[in-house]
């Protein structure tokens, strides 16, 4: 299904990291009636908000990249808002949606919603086959409420709302906090302040040794516009880029990147999370989609991003 240029298109969370990849793709290829709103001109926890939204905007098509995130850390330390919150986002939105007579949702979940201990690589039927990781449960279960509802909406009232998983994410607009943000932008944070501050050594947690897939948030961009305009499906489709690395090499491909000659240490007391996450994409590699920019380069292209930030305080 081709998307006319000048369709409108509402990307929720177009100033985050997944949302701002979006609208640059978009841009990109040349849509011109592209709708966004901030946090502070739109509070997607009050359906009120939304749905005069959507009255106002009419927007035929929706994205929702929207969401409260954050690593392990912030997970285990808000767990209420982690998941009430994105219930209340994504219930607003796809909602919404229905009632204003969206043409096309898509909603994004995340790896975590799967097993902890499931088979590797992840594969979409197994959703709901085991328990999910402690660590980031109440994110995981509000994500697989959004899929569900999604399928709820399609069986029920013939809404054509797709949703897709990607895997870790990455690249320019990151969270780079070190209380809440995900573990390789925080690598980046870490290792460039040890460089400014001459440190001797970086701690990070854990033991380095599990496994985890990468993709830059370009790439998934591209994947979603393509799903948007060619994938209808009540089935839930994995973005990944089909390659893992552990975060032991990961700390030192981010170390390369940034240029820091200190050692490494390992606080061995802090959790690992899930042993292993690795997504099975192969239904969306032979609908014909490709990742473009490998690990090593895209965080070069990530630091780049947060050095700019940096210098810009």
């Amino acid at each position: 299904m081709e998307i006319a240029r000048d369709a409108r298109i509402y990307v929720a969370g177009h100033r985050g990291l997944v949302g701002s990849a979006i609208w640059r793709e978009l841009q990109r290829r040349g849509f011109t009636h592209l709708i966004g709103y901030s946090h502070a001109e739109l509070d997607l926890i009050d359906p009120a908000a939304v749905k005069e939204c959507y009255a106002r905007e009419k927007p035929e098509y929706v994205v929702i990249a929207a969401a409260k995130v954050g690593g392990i850390l912030a997970n285990d330390q808000h767990p209420a808002e982690f998941l009430f919150q994105n219930l209340q986002i994504q219930n607003n939105l796809i909602d919404g949606a229905r009632e204003a007579g969206v043409r096309k949702l898509l909603f994004l979940g995340s790896s975590c919603i799967y097993p902890r201990l499931a088979p590797q690589p992840l594969k979409e039927e197994y959703l709901l086959t085991g328990p999910l990781e402690p660590t980031n449960q109440w994110y995981a279960v509000a994500k697989i409420a959004g899929i569900k509802l999604c399928e709820a909406y399609r069986r029920q009232y013939g809404c054509d709302f797709i949703s897709a998983m990607p895997t870790n994410i990455y690249g320019p607009n990151d969270n780079y906090d070190l209380q809440n943000s995900h573990v390789l932008p925080a690598l980046i944070r870490k290792f460039h302040e040890a460089k400014i501050a001459k440190a001797p050594s970086v701690t990070c947690w854990g033991t380095g040794a599990p496994l985890r897939e990468f993709l830059y948030a370009d790439d998934l961009a591209r994947a979603c516009v393509f799903l948007l305009s060619s994938y209808s499906q009540e089935q839930f489709i994995n973005i990944g880029s089909g390659s893992e690395v552990s975060i032991r090499d990961l700390t030192e491909t981010v170390r390369r990147a940034v240029d820091y000659t200190g050692e490494i240490v390992w606080d061995k007391s802090k959790p690992d999370g899930m042993p292993r996450k690795l997504m099975d994409s192969s239904r969306l590699l032979a609908l014909g989609w490709r990742p473009e920019i490998d690990l090593e380069a895209g965080i070069r292209l990530a630091y780049q991003d947060f050095f700019s930030r940096a210098c810009q305080r």
